[in-house]
């Protein structure tokens, strides 16, 4: 799979079925070239007029299932949050 597949797929936390948004980014470990973790951007400030100011820096570790539309994360989101 590449990483523009990876762009197109819904990101779904399975412990309250809460949809985060989709793969914006991902983080690599450059030593041995495997995924650290996915980046995805965190909710809009204000009707989705000014963007986001955090994003969901989610562990590889913490991805379940990569379906063919979805990706299920399992995660506390106050957690993977991280200010930009």
């Amino acid at each position: 799979m590449r990483i523009c597949n990876l762009r197109e797929k819904q990101v779904i936390n399975s412990c309250n079925c809460k949809i985060l948004g989709y793969v914006q980014d991902v983080e690599f470990d450059l030593c041995s070239g495997c995924i650290k973790a996915i980046i995805v951007p965190g909710p809009a400030k204000f009707l989705c007029f000014f963007g986001a100011d955090c994003e969901y820096v989610i562990p590889f570790e913490c991805i379940v299932n990569v379906g063919p539309d979805v990706i299920l994360v399992n995660v506390c989101e106050e957690k993977v949050i991280v200010k930009i």
